[in-house]
């Protein structure tokens, strides 16, 4: 492509225009259809306000466990049913489990979906992860909830 200056107006011309760039593959059969309707952009942004939430609790529970509350060698059975006591650490602790599972299946779908070529091989791993979601989320709320600390 050569841009040479009118002569009249001393604006560039352009001789030849840029090529149209064909699309680099067709949909093929194997190719996963396109969702219709907006799931899609409701998991985008859930992942960018769950990423932005998730990131001010952690370092919350970081600062808060290791920083004031002395370190690593304070952490035992006690001192979890201490921290239970309270539902504020109660809620912190299901609210980052929560988002944390449901923003990492989350991510781990969108690959499924990006790097598995079959339907029948996408249908089994999402099944995988949305089972393994479900019970890791139902097994920490009822850790969260029923924890006695009054074990014998």
């Amino acid at each position: 492509m050569s841009v040479t200056l009118d002569s009249d107006s001393n604006t560039p011309s352009v001789e030849n225009p840029a090529p149209v760039i064909e699309p680099p593959r067709a949909r093929t059969g194997r190719t996963p259809k396109v969702t219709t309707g907006n799931f899609e952009l409701y998991g985008w942004v859930f992942m960018r306000v769950s990423g932005i939430v998730l990131v001010a609790l952690v370092i919350g529970h970081l600062l808060i466990q290791l920083v004031l509350d002395g370190g690593v060698t304070k952490i035992g059975f006690a001192f979890v049913a201490g921290r239970w006591a309270s539902p504020f650490w109660m809620t912190w602790d299901l609210l980052m489990l929560w988002l944390a599972m449901l923003h990492g299946a989350n991510g781990l779908r969108t690959i499924i979906n990006d790097y598995a070529e079959r339907a029948k091989t996408r249908f089994w791993l999402k099944w995988l992860l949305y089972t393994a979601t479900v019970f890791t989320v139902l097994l920490g709320t009822l850790v969260i909830f029923t924890f006695d600390p009054n074990i014998r």
